[in-house]
């Protein structure tokens, strides 16, 4: 059996881990969470957005084909709430565990004005991109900090973070267009660690961006491709998901120095077999497994199936 990785961070794929439903697809698995039970919160864009599985694979739930036209990022709240994203509808929205709307970020449909423009090309999208505006346009990602204060990335037409408070109530926003610290081309996703430092994956500028609670720039991180998401475990162990079919494990030393400690993707595998097609998402369970999850029929028009998202066991 192929082991990933190396050292402490050694890891075997469980295949076949989502046991899905025969002739169903994910389509694109577009973010996960894991909740305090090691449920696993598969955010995707079949007709079940939302899919919940035990940290088995075994499907528990799901829900949420009305609510959503393109879903993008997600977390969990300690009190077992989902926050998701919707880029095409240009809101966020607040879930119970079983699919009620809580609260609603944004207004369905409106995006702000930024200057974005459609365009066939990825680069002449975010070209387009003039100035920062208000939420939303196109949202990216949501992430919770220890006071419940809510940080949305709204990355795809915009180059900004937004910071509410648990209410709703928006406290204030920064970034704009460019490669400069503090400025952004495509906020991706949005993530906070036990200190409530805000990390955001600046996908198009290929590095991870540190701020503090205020919206300050504390430091930035380069020796990335692309960077999709990101998760961080009490010990401030950082996991990263890249575009470019890899993911890449971090110490991360206080956010400023960051030290590589293992990365792996498509080496192993033949170009019938890759192991990666366009890594997304990532989250890791309290055994220390990481799930990835790919868009891959967005990315290369693949339907991979079950191995949309696949499950690596950490060995100890």
């Amino acid at each position: 059996m192929v082991s990933y990785g190396e050292g402490e961070f050694s890891y075997q794929l469980q295949k076949n881990w989502a046991q899905i439903p025969e002739g169903s697809s994910f389509i694109d698995v577009c973010s996960i969470a894991v909740d305090h039970n090691d449920r696993v919160y598969v955010f995707n864009r079949s007709e079940n957005p939302i899919m919940v599985f035990n940290h088995d694979g075994r499907l528990l739930t799901s829900w949420g084909k009305k609510y959503f036209t393109r879903p993008h990022g997600s977390c969990v709240s300690s009190d077992g709430s989902i926050f998701c994203t919707d880029d095409m509808t240009h809101i966020v929205t607040k879930f119970t565990g079983d699919g009620e709307v809580l609260m609603t970020l944004g207004t369905k449909d409106k995006p702000s004005d930024t200057g974005y423009r459609e365009a066939p090309d990825l680069w002449e999208r975010i070209s387009s991109i003039k100035r920062g505006g208000p939420p939303f346009n196109r949202p990216t990602g949501v992430a919770l900090s220890s006071k419940g204060e809510i940080y949305v990335s709204d990355g795809y037409a915009n180059a900004r973070v937004h910071k509410f408070n648990e209410n709703g109530k928006l406290l204030f926003s920064w970034g704009e267009p460019g490669p400069g610290p503090g400025q952004f081309r495509l906020p991706h996703e949005v993530r906070t660690d036990k200190k409530d430092r805000v990390w955001v994956p600046d996908r198009e500028n290929s590095r991870i961006q540190v701020f503090n609670e205020k919206g300050k720039f504390l430091s930035q991180w380069t020796d990335l491709i692309r960077p999709t998401d990101l998760h961080i475990d009490d010990s401030g162990t950082v996991f990263v998901s890249e575009l470019c079919s890899r993911i890449s494990i971090f110490a991360s030393n206080g956010a400023r120095s960051p030290r590589l400690l293992t990365r792996w993707g498509n080496e192993e595998h033949s170009v019938n077999d890759r192991l990666f097609v366009a890594p997304h998402a990532i989250a890791v369970d309290s055994e220390g497994s990481i799930y990835v999850g790919e868009v891959a029929v967005t990315y290369a028009k693949t339907d991979r199936g079950a191995r949309t998202i696949q499950k690596f066991i950490r060995r100890r």
